[in-house]
């Protein structure tokens, strides 16, 4: 049970503590009612009045005390017994301190002092100390817990309580609520055969119930037999425990003998089994001519000796004489030793068979690894019920699917799986690099550092990996990813009359190896400056990607203003894109402007004269601070001003 919130006792104790000192010492004050927490429930109404504070409170001036169990004297026997619900809680502190954590009174006539969270039938039984599993975990509760379960002992102590409304007073014995169906007769332990699960099934199989202190110790197949079987229904309809005949096993077994013998069954039979006689362990065969070993131990007598018939000869020269099928069909007739059983099979069981690894190597097809791992049945197959070993295994392909989908089966190869792969694994393949480099593609550079498996993989209409190819070229493996912009360059062919592709510019070394592409065979040639840009600069991504996989070489810029940006805005008009007319592609500063061009001449004292010094003039263009060089005065006065100092005079 899920215990209540604490009703606070503060302020109870405080005015407990009055009570003891007005109330309980001197003075009998009529006023002593009005100190009281609150009306009592109904179940104590009989205590209501200040003068009966003391049949459930004890007077003391340290710490609150109660005496609940005075009254509740069926708690307290299960507290002192550590016996059921209340026996399980914390029992510290004040005599009843305890109590008043679930159940707290003054709180009004109708209010209920005993609480269930979250409800009866969701309570935690296992802290009462009895389970409730198997048939008593769907059990109602009421279906235990009523008056008739009580006994007449308990009835006398729970004398205060309503009988159909208490959860106090019964027993984990399962008689106080189950009926005896064995009048008696095994006691009043029932869990000693049965189980809360069923009480159909007595517990025979763990041993529950020890039937070796009976009269009739079970051993053999009757350890299996039902209690059923043998504890059939009385009169009354009951199963009979007591009375049954067992002293002879016809008691309960037919004679399938009809009376011929008249030993008793157990002379020859044994609780273990029926079928297999003692007979068979006191006669000594190996005393004839056939002693019995192997698996013709385990035969029934009657298999050989037909009829009971001991004394007429068998024949027993050939396993054939016996085993009259012939399992082979005959494969094995022609054999020098005209196809003995015994030389592949013993009489210890007809498999596995004997003829093993060695003695196959002493056929036209020894086994080696991994055949000698194989079971026999994957290449011994049925063929009209009848396992052939008579096979052809020329060829690998004879047992084994074409892997390559006859991607071999042409000169030279002819299916010879052997020129590729040894026996060991035919994952792994022994063809060489060394071999590779006889092929029609030798492997250099990078292709040397391939798996086979990069190249060698399906392709479509081929649900295996290719291993020719036609025509071979990079794009057979490798995507275009400049999609046809180099078409024409990769069409030319080297000195095998063979297209070049990618390799008219790449190399098998390394694809950013580009030292084969000649920009000045473009219609742009990289010269002086230009030859130290990055191709990226030009040739940008449209999408500011960082690689050059989707760049359409064919539209990269070819003029100046194209990449560059004109760091003198509209200023020279036509000539605004002419920018080889003061500079080249070798640097931009100094400039290599003629002024000797313009209206202004540079000759004389002007030579030396920084640009700056005359061309100063900066204009906002955009934001941007442009220096512009027209117009520039050309009078003298403009930078030298009007002073003109005078020459000093001439002394004679």
């Amino acid at each position: 049970m899920a215990r209540p919130a604490i009703h606070p006792l503060s302020q109870f104790v405080i005015c407990l503590r009055a009570l003891a000192l007005l109330c309980g010492l001197v003075f009998a004050l009529p006023a002593c009612a009005q100190i009281s927490p609150g009306p009592l429930a109904r179940a104590h109404q009989a205590l209501s009045g200040p003068s009966n504070c003391t049949q459930c409170h004890s007077v003391s001036t340290r710490s609150a005390a109660f005496r609940c169990t005075e009254c509740h004297s069926e708690i307290a026997a299960e507290i002192q017994n550590h016996h059921g619900l209340h026996a399980g809680f914390p029992l510290g502190g004040a005599p009843g301190s305890a109590c008043v954590k679930c159940h707290s009174d003054h709180n009004g006539e109708n209010f209920n002092m005993l609480h269930w969270d979250p409800t009866p039938r969701g309570f935690d039984h296992s802290k009462t100390g009895y389970l409730l599993d198997g048939k008593h975990a769907a059990t109602p509760c009421r279906a235990c817990h009523t008056a008739q379960h009580i006994s007449a002992a308990t009835r006398a102590v729970l004398s205060r309580k309503d009988l159909s409304r208490t959860w106090m007073g019964l027993t984990q014995n399962c008689l106080s609520c189950h009926e005896d169906k064995h009048q008696g007769r095994f006691g009043t332990t029932c869990t000693q055969c049965h189980s809360t699960s069923t009480w159909q099934g007595a517990k025979i199989d763990d041993h529950a119930f020890d039937h070796s202190k009976t009269a009739f110790k079970l051993v053999g197949q009757h350890l299996n037999t039902p209690c059923l079987k043998c504890h059939t229904p009385g009169t009354d309809g009951q199963p009979r425990y007591t009375g049954l005949q067992f002293s002879t096993c016809a008691a309960c077994h037919n004679d399938p003998h009809k009376g011929e013998f008249k030993q008793d069954c157990a002379f020859c039979h044994t609780p273990s089994t029926w079928k297999k006689s003692s007979f068979t362990t006191t006669f000594d065969h190996s005393k004839t001519r056939f002693p019995l070993v192997g698996k013709h131990t385990t035969v029934a007598c009657d298999s050989c000796h037909k009829s009971g018939d001991f004394k007429t000869p068998i024949a027993h020269t050939l396993c054939a004489d016996c085993h009259k099928t012939e399992p082979h069909g005959g494969q094995f007739l022609n054999d020098p030793d005209g196809g003995k059983c015994e030389r592949c099979h013993t009489v210890e069981g007809w498999a596995p068979s004997t003829f093993g690894i060695p003695e196959h190597s002493k056929t036209a097809f020894p086994l080696v690894a991994p055949h000698g791992k194989v079971e026999c049945k994957q290449c011994h197959n049925s063929v009209d019920k009848v396992v052939r070993y008579k096979i052809r295994s020329a060829q690998c392909i004879d047992c084994h699917k074409d892997e390559h989908k006859g991607q071999f089966a042409a000169e030279p190869w002819r299916n010879q799986c052997q020129s590729c792969h040894a026996g060991l694994s035919f994952k792994t393949s022994n063809y060489t690099i060394a071999q590779h480099q006889k092929s029609t593609f030798p492997l250099t550079g990078g292709h040397l550092a391939i798996a086979c498996i990069d190249c060698h993989k399906p392709i479509a209409g081929l649900d295996t990996a290719a291993f020719h190819f036609r025509p071979l070229s990079c794009t057979s493996c490798h995507q275009d990813i400049h999609k046809g912009q180099f078409a024409s360059r990769m069409s030319r062919v080297d000195a095998k009359g063979n297209p070049l592709g990618c390799l008219a510019c790449h190399s098998t070394k390394d694809w950013h190896d580009l030292t084969k592409f000649d920009h000045d065979q473009t219609d742009f040639a990289l010269l002086e400056s230009h030859r130290a840009v990055a191709c990226v600069d030009c040739h940008r991504p449209p999408q500011m990607e960082r690689t050059l996989l989707h760049v359409n070489f064919t539209q990269a810029p070819k003029l100046c203003n194209q990449c560059h940006e004109n760091p003198h805005g509209d200023q020279f008009g036509a000539k605004a894109n002419d920018c080889a007319s003061c500079h080249n592609i070798n640097k931009w500063k100094p400039s290599l402007f003629d002024h000797e061009k313009t209206q202004f001449s540079l000759k004389g004292g002007h030579q030396n004269v920084a640009c700056s010094s005359c061309h100063s003039n900066k204009r906002d263009v955009a934001g941007v601070a442009i220096l512009f060089y027209k117009p520039t005065p050309k009078a003298c006065e403009a930078c030298h001003g009007t002073t003109v100092p005078q020459s000093p005079a001439k002394t004679g």
